[in-house]
């Protein structure tokens, strides 16, 4: 999400003078075994990292710069070779995998390897190497065995963090925590923005310039952008120490996608949303440590939902409610109001429209069966707790509908961009929950810039009296990502709070929000109950911001409905 209202962004802002490049340094990763390396040489520019753990494979990442021309988005070097190896300790003297890798322009000189023959639920190290010279040490996990009793599951949750809304403090300190064994990333991972659109608060300052200086549109320019977020020294940290589990929401090519097009493409000017959107699928699967299906290779896939297990206690199904979605309606009561005839038309709740295709969602029903994991969580990347936003004084209208989707000024009980625009979807899901008395169903969701906490109603107008649910939802804060007070320029919480309190009280199923503050979460699993810890940092402008706790919430076995707790599971 982003600002796209008077006072706002909106579609096309005009950049605030000449846009300063961001420079190019290299990116420290550090990992507290005492492995810390940094990316010092000419090669290993954008450090290491792992990802899509399974209980005897991992994926490996790191791009290689061969030659002082070889720059990300280039599309010029050499053809090289570099070396991999896995091994059981930081010093390698027990080295359990190894192989060599090629890459050349076409790939932009990322590597990628999928590390098989590991034994479960092991830590292992893993480094690179071309023409003598090593990269940075990184640090990884595999899952649980299949079908193996697991007694806990721990990840950081985190999304939306765009480079210049602040420096990336909550990578930091969840880089600095020595007690998680993945990390979850919940889209828009970055930002397509280019310099003096869409930064630090209401006056939109920049941190920190994205590079390059425009927005992304064309391969090289996504390449680029991956390229600068990578060379983050938290980022770069937080990768190296911790395998990812992402996937990918709108930011990742632009705001508010959809199948056939976005918010934030005209294509008489930016040229084929097909081409643009391949572009950017293309960037992230060679950038990011990710396995997507699609073709044979790794590296060459565009499907991005999947399946990941964690022994018998947790699978974790990741969407993508990008790709395959229609197009969002607006209007009073999410019907079309568009006399250009340029919008989709129908409302909300038709049959016809979907979220997120036949396909996946046949397949995420398939993951929602009593036979699977204990716990079923569901990446997902917008919200899908319904959300009524009754009466909102005037002058918080717009700076909600920033936050939250898309809204007329007058507001409406619907965000559109999220499940509440394609509520036939949702019915039918959580109808498969309710049928088939599937029990444990977590949906983890980011996008909105605000922590939630709520219950997902089997049927939203009777909850208030049976109190009915049939899943949980819990939503992380972003990274930096604006959120309402930084959009009304507020000096204290007390506009935030009407917000807050006007939302739950007219859906008595939302447990818990806070739509001021930035930082992480972390879930943790047992097989009696599922946690989730809100962390949020200070000032986004302070590369120094320290951490503190602000809320737990938790829903126990069996009962699918969430009540808070006192303290996060480390205190």
């Amino acid at each position: 999400m982003n600002p796209t209202n008077s006072g706002q962004l909106g579609r096309r802002a005009l950049i605030k003078g000449t846009a300063a490049t961001a420079a190019a340094v290299a990116a420290t990763t550090a990992i507290t075994t005492g492995a810390a390396s940094a990316a010092t040489s000419a090669y290993f520019q954008h450090g290491v990292a792992s990802g899509d753990p399974l209980p005897g494979a991992v994926v490996l990442w790191t791009r290689v710069t061969p030659t002082a021309t070889s720059l990300p988005g280039s599309g010029v070097g050499p053809s090289i070779t570099v070396t991999w190896q896995v091994a059981r300790d930081a010093a390698f003297t027990t080295i359990v995998a190894s192989g060599n890798q090629s890459t050349s322009p076409a790939r932009d000189h990322t590597v990628k390897v999928d590390a098989t023959g590991l034994a479960a639920a092991t830590t292992y190290y893993f480094r690179f190497s071309y023409s003598g010279v090593r990269s940075p040490v990184g640090r990884t996990r595999t899952a649980p065995a299949a079908g193996s009793s697991v007694e806990n599951l721990r990840l950081g949750v985190v999304s939306c963090a765009n480079l210049q809304a602040g420096w990336f403090s909550a990578y930091r300190h969840l880089a600095a925590r020595e007690d998680l064994h993945a990390i979850l990333h919940l889209g828009d991972y970055l930002y397509e923005y280019g310099p003096g659109q869409y930064g630090y608060g209401k006056d939109e300052v920049d941190i920190r310039p994205h590079s390059p200086a425009r927005e992304m549109v064309t391969l090289a320019d996504y390449r680029q952008r991956h390229a600068q977020y990578k060379q983050d020294a938290d980022l770069a940290t937080l990768h190296a120490k911790y395998a990812f589990i992402t996937t990918w929401d709108d930011h990742e090519v632009t705001n508010d996608a959809w199948r056939d097009g976005a918010e934030n493409h005209t294509p008489l000017v930016e040229g084929s949303w097909a081409t643009r959107r391949a572009s950017a699928q293309k960037a992230y699967d060679e950038w990011m440590p990710i396995r997507l299906s699609g073709t044979a290779a790794l590296g060459d896939g565009t499907q991005i939902y999947r399946r990941l297990a964690f022994g018998q206690l947790a699978e974790l199904s990741m969407l993508d409610l990008r790709t395959y979605r229609d197009r969002q309606v607006t209007g009073l009561l999410g019907v079309t109001s568009d006399p250009t005839g340029l919008l989709a038309t129908g409302e909300v709740s038709d049959p016809a429209r979907t979220i997120t295709g036949r396909a996946q969602l046949d397949w995420l029903k398939g993951s929602l069966e009593t036979g699977r994991a204990q716990w079923k969580l569901v990446g997902n990347p917008v919200m899908i707790a319904p959300v009524d936003l009754g009466a909102l004084p005037n002058d918080l209208t717009d700076p909600v509908a920033d936050i939250t989707g898309i809204l007329p000024r007058d507001g409406m009980p619907y965000n559109t961009d999220q499940w509440d625009g394609y509520t036939d979807d949702r019915r039918e899901l959580i109808s498969h929950i309710r049928d088939q008395g599937v029990r444990d169903t977590l949906f983890l969701t980011g996008d909105i810039h605000s922590g939630w906490a709520a219950d997902v109603p089997h049927d939203p107008a009777l909850y208030p009296v049976t109190g009915d649910s049939a899943a949980v939802e819990f939503v992380c804060t972003s990274v930096t990502s604006n959120n309402l007070k930084d959009i009304t320029g507020a000096p204290s919480r007390s506009a935030s709070i009407v917000v807050e309190e006007a939302i739950k009280a007219n859906n008595l199923h939302i447990k818990y929000l806070n739509f001021d503050d930035h930082g992480f979460s972390v879930l943790d699993l047992t097989p009696a109950r599922a946690q989730m810890d809100w962390f949020v940092i200070g000032d986004r402008a302070d590369k120094a911001t320290g951490i503190a706790w602000t809320a737990s919430y938790e829903t126990r076995a069996g009962e699918n409905k969430v009540r808070p707790v006192a303290k996060p599971v480390n205190a």
